[in-house]
């Protein structure tokens, strides 16, 4: 411990910082040109055809390159930006116009300083995930390189699409710039028209929840049947 820490404060009154000098070190037998070809290559892969890149872990077994050297030359080699996958229902164009044109309509109404109260209030179901090759998030990351901003990239390669009917769990909740309401759950099998909305979630649940967060609120709730009864 004390020689290395008199050889680190030595470098240090010599070159004035502790980074490796130039060609110090064990020389480089794995990074070199062919595997950091093969590394982007796969890396890569997804930009012609979505869904067909490969992980960290995956391009390892497939080189014979151990994994931190992989993630090694993905970062600093090849530069490459790192963007993670994210589940969402698939939207069809009328759905993204008429998100988009209510969502402006929104910004219109508000002040910005009426911002902060609004309330925000909607239901949420929760699935169960049924996939032929299950996923795992953490490590389901898309690359791309440097100076590409994450617009740019096709939605279908930043998605994970998935079915519609499944076992499921729905919650309310109401969400502000101040804070959130408690996670009020649905009993499984109840059908959430106006009358369950209004009598139950509504008045005994996310209104008195709101009235604890702030005098002053602002309502504000989607345009599903049963918020509109």
């Amino acid at each position: 411990m004390l020689g290395g820490l008199n050889k680190l404060l030595k470098k240090i009154d010599e070159t004035g910082s502790v980074k490796r000098s130039k060609g110090a070190g064990r020389p480089q037998s794995v990074r070199h040109s062919d595997n950091i070809e093969r590394v982007e290559q796969l890396a890569l892969s997804q930009e012609d055809k979505p869904g067909t890149h490969l992980t960290q872990r995956e391009i390892a077994r497939e080189t014979g390159i151990s994994q931190p050297t992989v993630s090694r030359i993905l970062k600093n080699d090849l530069c490459l930006r790192c963007f993670k996958k994210h589940c969402a229902t698939e939207l069809t164009e009328a759905n993204k116009v008429a998100r988009l044109h209510r969502a402006c309509q929104l910004l219109a109404k508000y002040a910005a300083s009426l911002v902060n109260f609004i309330v925000f209030t909607d239901e949420k179901m929760f699935t169960v995930a049924h996939t032929a090759h299950p996923t795992n998030s953490h490590n389901d990351r898309v690359y791309a390189r440097a100076g590409t901003a994450k617009k740019q990239i096709a939605a279908a390669r930043l998605l994970h699409t998935r079915p519609t009917f499944r076992r499921s769990l729905m919650v309310s909740v109401g969400v502000s710039a101040l804070r959130t309401t408690s996670i009020h759950f649905i009993e499984p099998g109840v059908k959430v028209n106006g009358q369950y909305y209004r009598e139950d979630l509504q008045m005994q649940k996310l209104l008195p929840d709101i009235r604890q967060l702030s005098d002053f609120y602002v309502f504000q709730q989607d345009s599903a049947p049963a918020h509109r009864a």
